[in-house]
């Protein structure tokens, strides 16, 4: 397992997280944005008239109402990037990877609006009766590239398992039986049933039931966060601060967590931006180029709403959770993940010191790594008799036990450049944890007190949920678009096959799968709206000519 998680990292270093990856995707946003000249702030007010229907015509062509489509493509990016995503970002770059996240947000709400107008204009209706569109749909009807419409619509299918499957069912089994104690395989079974119900209706289905679960789901989530953030009260501002105070100097070490570069928490604020509100990746505009519409402009102006409510708000109010609570540099008891879990000849090193703290950086950094334990590691009564050091998820790991079919073990395991081989033992302590678990554990210091933690579990239900069953509409889209409809069975079958799988796999491996998939995706797409800026242009232009001559008397914001 570990050896597959240290392949994924290596190939997501070279896309996702290298270096060069958000300096693209945040240029192409910024590009736009003056380009356009800040339509993200210019069509804001406008772009909620759009969303009420205000300008809707009877004979307008689609299947969603553009309220639909938002909530649709909402629920495909309301998910665990909001809930576990962030608390990722923060465990690995600090409070500065926040501010990151929100940066994204704001030049991917221009990003949007691009992709989304451009999908909806060259859409097609398909054999079936209802309506296709996407990047691939520009790129073969106007770019003329039908190799780079493939290329992304097969990025697109593996990506709706790296992005919408995978990731989303993990974080739920894993919080259900954290929270409840609920078997991980049941949790799978139960909802792949359910999932397979409500994707086989198609979009419509599919709309109707994302319309209802955004509000509800966004609700119970507010109710939940002010809960924690209003109960640390003392703390609400010098959490704001802190995403702000490192934010050129890098964090520095504090609690169990042991510092993070300027690099770092750029790299990851981005990355989990982008997997939060998917703002250039592509995903989103197939949910629009449903939506009834006679200009494609109109549509993408409801686009812009979308990193507004998924990052800025929503993602905002986790991170100030998460804060608050200060449960982000926290050790906590937990039962460690494989991936996150190496073990290392003795450090005589504390992460209570400045000289410890550097010491333990430079090797979760890898930028002086320490020598790693390798051979039998002889254990009684459940703790090592080695003299080794536990390093867990980022941190220097605490009172660790070795546990074998849930007694104290006994007897000899082998480890192997620092990784246990046998998976039939287990090791729990105090270390930092991350992901979903670490949002619940927020949750838990507020007024509900312990009952938080059930808001989380019932948040990440409905948030990731609702994002599986859009994604399951962005992957069927593409198979109508490489294969004609009648692939589309064949996929959902195995859509649901992988979410019922992916709920008892190791999360970070889950997560390094879902950052190629995104980055695979997002890097096609990227090139075709820039190579369409022009087209893009002259689309705005042409819609408030239109505009202003069918509604003279309307205020616009050209």
């Amino acid at each position: 397992m570990q050896e597959l998680n240290d392949i994924l990292i290596l190939i997501d270093s070279y896309i996702g997280s290298s270096g060069w990856f958000p300096y693209v995707l945040l240029g192409t946003g910024l590009f736009f944005t003056i380009y356009l000249k800040f339509p993200q702030i210019r069509y804001f007010g406008f772009a909620v008239k759009v969303v009420k229907g205000k300008f809707d015509k009877s004979d307008d062509e689609g299947d969603t109402s553009h309220f639909q489509a938002l909530a649709t493509a909402l629920s495909g990016t309301v998910g665990t990037g909001n809930i576990a995503g962030v608390a990722l970002a923060i465990h690995i770059g600090g409070p500065a990877a926040l501010f990151w996240m929100l940066a994204t947000a704001a030049v991917g709400m221009c990003t949007k609006f691009v992709e989304v107008t451009l999908s909806h204009k060259y859409r097609e209706k398909t054999e079936d009766g209802t309506m296709a569109g996407g990047p691939m749909y520009f790129m073969k009807n106007k770019m003329n590239m039908k190799w780079l419409a493939a290329a992304f619509a097969v990025a697109t299918v593996l990506s709706s398992f790296g992005t919408g499957s995978l990731p989303q069912i993990n974080s739920i089994s894993t919080t259900l039986y954290s929270t409840f104690g609920i078997d991980l395989m049941v949790t799978g079974a139960v909802l792949s049933v359910l999932l397979g119900l409500v994707i086989i209706g198609g979009i419509k289905r599919i709309a109707a039931v994302t319309e209802k679960l955004v509000p509800s789901m966004a609700l119970i989530y507010f109710i939940g966060a002010f809960a924690v953030i209003f109960y640390n009260y003392d703390q609400i501002i010098p959490s704001f601060t802190s995403i702000f105070a490192d934010l050129f100097s890098g964090s520095s070490a504090t609690g169990g967590f042991l510092g993070a570069s300027v690099a770092f928490a750029f790299n990851k604020g981005v990355g989990r931006g982008l997997f939060s509100n998917e703002a250039g990746q592509g995903s989103a505009p197939i949910a629009h180029a449903s939506a009834k519409g006679h200009e494609p402009v109109s549509e993408g102006m409801v686009a812009i709403l979308e990193p507004f409510i998924d990052t800025i708000v929503i993602c905002t109010i986790t991170g100030m959770v998460l804060l608050s609570s200060g449960v982000w540099n926290e050790k906590m008891e937990n039962q460690f993940d494989y991936a996150d879990l190496t073990i290392l000849e003795q450090v005589n090193a504390s992460d209570q010191d400045e000289e410890g703290q550097q010491i333990l950086y430079k090797h979760i950094s890898g930028k002086e790594t320490l020598p790693s334990f390798d051979g039998t590691l002889e254990v009684k009564d459940g703790k090592a008799i080695n003299p080794v050091t536990f390093i867990h998820a980022r941190s220097l790991a605490e009172n660790v036990m070795i546990y074998k079919d849930g007694e104290p073990f006994t007897g000899e395991t082998e480890i192997e450049s620092g990784y246990p081989t046998d998976i039939t033992v287990s090791f729990r302590g105090k270390s930092l944890i991350h992901s979903a678990p670490l949002t619940a554990e927020a949750f838990g210091r507020g007024f509900f007190g312990e009952y938080g933690k059930y808001i989380v579990s019932l948040g990440i239900l409905l948030f990731a949920f609702s994002t599986a069953i859009s994604w399951s509409y962005y992957g069927d889209r593409a198979m109508t678009f490489l294969f004609g409809s009648r692939s589309v069975v064949y996929y959902r079958i195995v859509y649901v096959i992988g979410f019922f799988v992916a709920s008892f796999t190791d999360t970070t491996i889950i997560w390094s799968l879902a950052g190629i998939a995104i980055a695979v995706m997002t890097l096609p797409n990227l090139f075709g709206l820039v190579y369409l800026h022009k087209d893009m242009k002259q689309t705005v232009n042409e819609f408030w000519d239109g505009f202003k001559k069918e509604y003279p008397d309307e205020k616009t914001p050209e």
